[in-house]
């Protein structure tokens, strides 16, 4: 039976919420899977999966550092199963910036990483003010004033699109090494 892991690099859980709701969708699809932090990734047992699908969050135009780590140390293991990448920001709640060709946060990805995911999909994030401490909220939202995004600071909005999370689980699980 395909067994699938789940990696998340999340600064505010929504990348882990995402890559909880991929888990489920396969796991309603009679496959087997593992969702752990990144933090948690550096003692893979790699002969215990056949897939693994990377989700990493955008914080401030970037992604968390250990990614570039993990992926230089373990891209030969990646590239010997189904492999696959999804990143989550805020940009991606504009439907002309959504896709792994028109996010400019996946395109610089796929430009610096010498790894090329097999599967790809970019999904929007969430916009949680209640979450954030002072700096964060003041930087998060000068950023969505700049770009036309919710500048109301008692107010949290989830642009995910579950629908196409979904879709994507989908893929994962018809991939077949």
């Amino acid at each position: 039976m395909p067994h699938t892991l789940l990696i998340y690099s999340s600064n505010d859980g929504q990348t882990k919420k995402i890559c909880q709701a991929i888990a489920s969708d396969i796991e309603q699809a009679g496959q087997t899977v593992q969702c752990i932090a990144l933090q948690q990734a550096n003692d893979i047992d790699w002969q215990e999966f056949d897939k693994v699908i990377i989700g990493a969050s955008i914080r401030y135009g970037h992604f968390n550092k250990a990614l570039a780590t993990f992926i230089a140390r373990f891209q030969e293991q990646l590239e010997q199963r189904v492999h696959g990448f999804f990143c989550v920001n805020l940009t991606a709640r504009k439907p002309d910036k959504n896709t792994p060709s028109t996010n400019a946060y996946m395109r610089k990805f796929l430009e610096q990483s010498p790894w090329r995911p097999q599967l790809q999909a970019v999904f929007a994030g969430a916009l949680l003010y209640s979450k954030y401490g002072f700096v964060d909220k003041f930087m998060i939202r000068l950023i969505m004033k700049i770009t036309g995004g919710n500048t109301d600071t008692a107010q949290d909005i989830e642009y995910t699109d579950w629908k196409k999370v979904s879709e994507f689980a989908a893929i994962i699980t018809a991939q077949e090494q």
